[in-house]
């Protein structure tokens, strides 16, 4: 079977680390490169973050730093959720650098694309600061590039201002950048973030599946993106779980325009469901995830995680 390319970027994270599993160890993905960006915590930490995924999967896929700060915004970022180190919950062992290139995650991106057979999935599940750079820079890239599968903004209301999600919020203009960039964009949000569960009774499976399981189980603990108790919520995943399995999603295409300069509402992502704006659709939107289908893939795909 043939695998599909893709290039991740992440800022790691505690749901990152689930998503990032599920891609290394799926055959249907190849992750061709896994790249950085400040977000959930600094991009060194981040960076050090994916080094340290890596070696405990036993994976070797190149790792390219990113930008450590938004274009033009001042840096936020998401300790409260995953703790100072951005993966709280896991001794894991510190990793060496062989994985990790020379060269910055934009001039990373730019060679594994132009030297691709088969055009590139991108998938950005932090924010969209180095997507952004690499299409400015890079213009032509946009001819070998299949589609840009994210996770990122809201249909409804935000987890970072009123009606801004994280990874939009704390770099709108990167934001604004990708999703008038004319390619093929899927935008999965909040809308089914919150509804991607990790319930009670999933964790406990989780346990005792294997090491990866384990190890997830442990970072969950620390976790804040809801609780133990009442669920977890699996917002990188749902990038992931639309490559894998699509038909769990409800869709629109509309058109996403990014809100700059509102001082209650900058990084709001403006998802035109009734077309008030009249400009070209240019994103898929997914509105809503099967619950059910979503626990059970994300337990059947880390049981794969060997």
């Amino acid at each position: 079977m043939l695998k599909r390319p893709i290039i991740i970027d992440t800022d790691p994270g505690i749901d990152d680390a689930v998503a990032i599993a599920i891609a290394l160890y799926s055959e249907e993905l190849d992750v061709k490169l896994i790249t950085t960006v400040a977000g959930n915590v600094g991009v060194d930490k981040v960076t050090n973050n994916a080094l340290k995924l890596l070696k405990y999967f036993k994976k070797e896929v190149p790792v390219a730093m990113g930008a450590a700060a938004p274009l033009i915004r001042t840096p936020q970022d998401a300790s409260n959720v995953h703790g100072v180190s951005g993966m709280e919950g896991f001794d894991f062992e510190e990793p060496t650098n062989d994985l990790l290139l020379d060269e910055n995650a934009v001039n990373a991106m730019y060679k594994v694309i132009k030297d691709s057979a088969t055009p590139i999935t991108l998938v950005p599940i932090g924010p969209l600061t180095n997507i952004a750079l690499l299409l400015k820079i890079y213009p032509e890239v946009k001819n070998n590039i299949q589609d840009i599968v994210l996770m990122g903004g809201s249909a409804s209301r935000g987890n970072m201002g009123v009606m801004s999600e994280f990874n939009i919020h704390v770099d709108p203009e990167a934001a604004k950048i990708v999703f008038d960039s004319g390619l093929p964009i899927v935008m999965a949000g909040l809308d089914v973030g919150w509804k991607a569960l990790v319930l009670p009774e999933d964790s406990a499976q989780l346990e005792n599946m294997n090491d990866v399981g384990k190890m997830i189980h442990s970072l969950f603990k620390r976790y804040r993106g809801g609780s133990m108790k009442t669920g977890l919520k699996m917002y990188d995943s749902c990038a992931i779980a639309y490559l894998l399995k699509p038909e769990m999603f409800e869709t629109t295409d509309t058109h996403v325009d990014i809100e700059l300069n509102g001082s209650m509402t900058a990084g709001t992502t403006i998802v035109d469901l009734k077309g008030y704006l009249g400009k070209p659709n240019n994103a898929k939107v997914c509105l809503d995830i099967d619950q059910q289908l979503f626990r059970q893939w994300l337990l059947d795909s880390l049981r794969k995680c060997n």
